[in-house]
C-alpha cells in the first residue's frame, strides 16, 4: 500500500515538475498592492445598480451611445445588441468573431475591436466590414479596445501577439496565458481611415487592454492589465514618443479605458489582484507549476464589483463598489449626464447607476 502511495505522488510530482506548457513564464517583480485602502477603500454604492435586459446572450463586454441615443453592446457570443432609450433591446449584428471594445465615429459608424477579426467597421444600416486585420505582414491576434482621435485616427490594443484570442479558445483563455506569461507580448496600433494604414505605436507591453484619448487628443492612455496600471503615452509637444506610468499600481486587474465627462477617465476592474500569483512574479518555475495544475483549480477571477475614474494627472477622482458583487467582473463604464452604464464579463445583464456627478450639469 506505502509502495502505491510513493508511486502515485512519484507520478504527481513528476507531472508537477516536467509536463510540458504552452506558457514560457518571464521572471517580474510585482509592484506594492495598495489594497483596498485610501483612494480604493470598500463602499456599497455598486449595491444599487439597476440590471437592464440585453436578450438571451451574456458577458457585456462595452458600451457605447450612438449618434441616434441607442445603446450598443458588445456580447460575449458575437452579437451586438441595440438597446433603445425605452429599454427594448435586440440583436443588431452578429459580427462571426468576438467583439470587445466599442466606439462611434464621426459618421454615426459603430468601430469594433474584435479578437478574432481585427478592427470592424458596421454602418448605420448594419452593414459591416473589416477595417484591418493586420500590421507590416503580421495578423492582429487580440484586438481588444479602441478610442478614435479627433482627426479620425483609431487608436487600438493588440493585446498579445503570441496567444490569439481565436486560436486559444477565447478571449478569456487566451488573457490568463498571456497573463501568467508575462512576457511583453501587447503592443497598440493606430489605423489611418485616410490612407487605410495600420502601423504600430507603442509595443512590448504586458497585456495592453483599455484605451482613450485624452481629453486634449495630445496622448493616449492605455490600461495595462499585464503591470496592474495605466499608462499614458504622449503623441505631441515636447514629451512626444514619451510612455510613462499614470497610474502605477492598482488594487485589481484592469479592463477597459474610457473618456467620461468633465475631464474623467472611467476604468473597470474585473477582478482582484491574487497575492499568491504576485508572490511568484519572480519565480518563473513556480509558474510553470501553477499552469499544469488542473484548469478548475489554477487562479481565476474572483467576483468583485469595481469601477473608478481618474482625471488627467492619475488621481482617483471616483471609487465606486460592491464587495458583495451582485453585479461583479466589471469591465467598462459609459458616462452620460443621467446614468453610468457598467459592463461585465459574465453577467446576463447590463449595469446602470444614476451618475454620481449628475449635479455637473444642471
Amino acid at each position: 500500500m506505502f509502495k502505491s502511495f510513493l508511486v502515485v505522488l512519484s507520478v504527481l510530482l513528476a507531472y508537477l515538475l516536467l509536463m510540458p506548457v504552452e506558457v514560457k513564464p518571464v521572471a517580474w517583480q510585482a509592484p506594492s498592492n495598495p489594497g483596498y485602502n485610501g483612494d480604493f477603500s470598500p463602499n456599497q454604492v455598486l449595491a444599487d445598480l439597476h440590471s437592464m435586459p440585453i436578450g438571451e446572450g451574456y458577458g457585456p463586454e462595452d458600451v457605447v451611445q450612438g449618434v441616434d441615443g441607442y445603446l450598443y453592446v458588445s456580447m460575449h457570443q458575437g452579437q451586438i445588441v441595440r438597446i433603445s432609450p425605452q429599454g427594448d433591446a435586440q440583436v443588431w449584428v452578429e459580427t462571426g468573431g468576438r467583439p470587445l471594445g466599442l466606439a462611434v465615429d464621426a459618421q454615426g459608424n459603430v468601430i469594433v475591436a474584435d479578437a478574432y477579426q481585427g478592427l470592424l467597421l458596421i454602418a448605420p444600416d448594419g452593414k459591416l466590414k473589416v477595417l484591418t486585420d493586420s500590421v507590416n505582414g503580421q495578423p492582429i491576434l487580440y484586438a481588444n479596445n479602441l478610442d478614435i482621435a479627433d482627426d479620425g485616427k483609431i487608436y487600438f490594443s493588440d493585446s498579445s501577439t503570441r496567444y490569439g484570442a481565436k486560436e486559444y479558445g477565447g478571449s478569456y483563455p487566451a488573457s490568463l496565458l498571456d497573463l501568467m506569461e508575462h512576457g511583453h507580448h501587447g503592443r497598440v496600433l493606430v489605423y489611418d481611415p485616410e490612407n487605410q494604414t495600420t502601423s504600430v505605436v507603442v509595443k512590448g507591453l504586458n497585456f495592453p487592454n483599455g484605451i482613450a484619448m485624452s481629453h486634449d487628443n495630445n496622448a493616449i492612455l492605455i490600461n495595462e492589465t499585464g503591470n496592474y496600471r495605466v499608462l499614458k503615452f504622449h503623441l505631441k509637444g515636447n514629451q512626444k514618443g514619451l510612455l510613462e506610468a499614470l497610474l502605477s499600481s492598482l488594487p485589481a486587474f484592469p479592463d477597459n479605458l474610457t473618456r467620461g465627462l468633465n475631464g474623467r477617465y472611467w476604468l473597470g476592474l474585473v477582478s482582484p489582484r491574487n497575492p499568491m500569483l504576485d508572490a511568484i512574479s519572480d519565480k518563473p518555475f513556480l509558474r510553470k507549476m501553477v499552469q499544469r495544475l488542473p484548469g478548475f483549480i489554477r487562479p481565476k477571477a474572483q467576483r468583485y464589483s469595481h469601477v473608478i475614474a481618474i482625471d488627467d494627472a492619475g488621481n482617483v477622482v471616483s471609487n465606486l463598489q460592491d464587495p458583495e458583487a451582485a453585479y461583479a467582473i466589471n469591465t467598462s463604464v459609459l458616462e452620460t449626464p443621467e446614468y453610468l452604464y457598467i459592463g461585465s464579463l459574465m453577467e446576463d445583464t447590463l449595469g446602470r447607476l444614476p451618475n454620481p456627478f449628475a449635479s455637473q450639469f444642471k
